[in-house]
């Protein structure tokens, strides 16, 4: 196979790929793929569907430079893992090495799990349940497509909400796209958050949607805001999830590093038990860490809002003040970002992220803090990404096991008090 020594996106225009797809027993089936410019990622689950077709593949995973695995769910995944592979290539043929085929490895769904804790029954057909009879499988053209909407039929639909089930209350917060609300689900009597997102969506999307949404009902975590599922109405999307009435970290000012500590703990839990499942959360910051009066902390919005949104506007282009330096310079990342996202979630971004990309890396005040927490934020805030802890480096750090004692009503008694401070001085309405 020939090269161009003239940088991946033209090399990606004028070369045949060989995709290399490893399967369980062992083997591989190669994969020649001779318009690579125009390949999707769901072109890639077909192909996968046909070498596993037994298997319900909703997403596939590749080894970075540290052989790390790295998971791929949508197109912008898969322009990142082209990428990534390209300039590997450029790398090997300068150095007369052999080149190999892209290896990509599929991952099949796990069992379904404990997710649906409050036994809430969620529509998952497009458009509103007075119109059950257009099920999302009569649209989908491939095999593999079926067979996933098919699992996400039986995991979610065995009944019907739709928004006439729903009073929405409070606004709870805006971003990533979507409003937040308090809401009333009239069968169950149960308080939800749901999360609407307006979209200008097309079939294709739809099903990327539906895809990402299985795999999210089918994390199991204490730690990772439950997730009931979604339903389509018109143009938008709706995500119902589990209500946290202490709400997000970041309305929170100067918290206790007692109180932190143990919010740190559940944090970190929470992160690895994703990047256990090769998720990456991509958008850690204090908004993204909820809190509830009986002391418990969960992540939210690991992935679905960012993803969602950025699969619309692909030209959308932002800022994120708990961005890694590596993401905002345009380069690969992995978990070590989380891990830097972390970091400084727990301190106050003092600079801008110019500074954060070119200068040294921010600090906390000497003496105002424990020399254990102080040295958990240094590590997690190194401006190289292979010096930042491990996952399981991160949970055996001296500070997050002095607070790994399962003490929950610290957090409780502090979020209640905090709430209370906070209807007091907004005095009586």
């Amino acid at each position: 196979m020939l090269w161009l020594l003239c940088g991946p996106s033209r090399a990606m225009e004028n070369q045949v790929l060989v995709i290399r797809i490893k399967i369980p027993d062992g083997g591989a089936v190669d994969w020649t793929v001779h318009s690579a410019p125009q390949l999707l990622f769901r072109d890639v689950l077909d192909v996968i569907g046909q070498v596993l077709p037994d298997a319900t593949t909703t997403a596939f995973e590749y080894e970075d430079e540290d052989g790390d695995r790295i998971t791929v769910r949508s197109d912008e995944e898969m322009k990142a893992m082209l990428s990534y592979y390209y300039t590997t290539v450029m790398e090997q043929q300068v150095n007369g090495q052999l080149i190999e085929p892209l290896q990509i490895y599929p991952r099949a769904c796990k069992p379904p799990g404990k997710r649906n804790i409050h036994g809430l029954k969620v529509n998952t057909r497009a458009g509103s349940a007075n119109n059950s009879s257009s099920a999302v499988s009569d649209s989908l053209p491939s095999n593999s497509l079926k067979k996933s909407s098919a699992e996400l039929k039986k995991i979610l639909a065995n009944g019907q909400m739709n928004e006439q089930d729903i009073r929405y209350r409070d606004i709870l917060g805006h971003g990533n796209g979507g409003t937040v609300y308090k809401a009333y689900h009239v069968p169950s009597g149960k308080i939800l958050a749901v999360k609407v997102i307006p979209l200008d969506i097309t079939l294709e999307l739809q099903k990327q949607i539906m895809s990402e949404l299985e795999i999210l009902y089918k994390c199991d975590s204490s730690y990772i805001i439950g997730f009931y599922g979604a339903f389509f109405v018109e143009n938008r999307i709706s995500l119902c999830t589990e209500f946290m009435d202490g709400g997000s970290l970041d309305v929170y000012r100067k918290i206790p590093e007692h109180v932190l500590g143990r919010i740190a703990v559940a944090v970190v839990k929470g992160l690895t038990y994703l990047w256990s499942l090769k998720i990456l959360h991509r958008d850690v910051k204090p908004s993204n860490m909820l809190v509830n009066t009986r002391g418990q902390v969960k992540l939210c919005d690991f992935g679905v809002s960012t993803q969602l949104v950025n699969s619309i506007a692909k030209t959308y282009v932002g800022t994120n003040a708990y961005m890694a330096p590596e993401r905002i310079s345009g380069e690969q990342y992995g978990i070590h970002s989380d891990v830097w996202s972390l970091g400084i979630s727990f301190m106050e971004p003092l600079q801008l992220l110019q500074c954060i990309v070119d200068e040294e890396s921010p600090v906390l005040p000497a003496g105002e803090f424990s020399e254990p927490f102080v040295h958990f934020i240094t590590q997690c805030m190194k401006k190289q990404p292979k010096e930042r802890p491990a996952p399981e480096d991160l949970m055996g750090h001296p500070f997050i096991v002095q607070y790994n004692d399962g003490n929950a009503e610290v957090v409780s008694m502090w979020v209640c008090r905090m709430l209370e401070e906070r209807r007091a001085n907004q005095g009586p309405q």
